[in-house]
């Protein structure tokens, strides 16, 4: 499994149609082949910072198949103009240690 990882920056006053273009956006992403769940949660002291984590089968899955995909199309128009700065996506490997 490979966890994909991104600090979002919400522009400021922009956290509550932030949430609900993300709610319109999770099917997109849920359909894709290789998805295996996903987390976005809100920053404990800063409103305007969220939190994504995405877990996929295979790195590929994300970079070849979502993001190549009519649906990472439709994903970028309903929420990308939310950010500044633009994230950086950033994927990680299996656990090295867990408690």
């Amino acid at each position: 499994m490979i966890l994909e990882h991104a600090l979002l920056q919400v522009k400021p006053g922009e956290s509550a149609a932030f949430e609900r273009a993300l709610q319109e956006a999770l099917p997109l992403i849920a359909a894709s082949p290789g998805f295996m769940g996903l987390e976005v949660r809100p920053h404990c002291d800063d409103r305007q910072r969220y939190l994504l984590l995405v877990r996929w089968h295979r790195r590929e899955d994300h970079t070849e198949g979502f993001r190549k995909s009519e649906r990472y199309l439709r994903w970028k128009a309903l929420l990308h103009h939310f950010y500044e700065p633009f994230p950086t996506v950033e994927h990680f490997g299996a656990p090295v240690a867990t408690l």
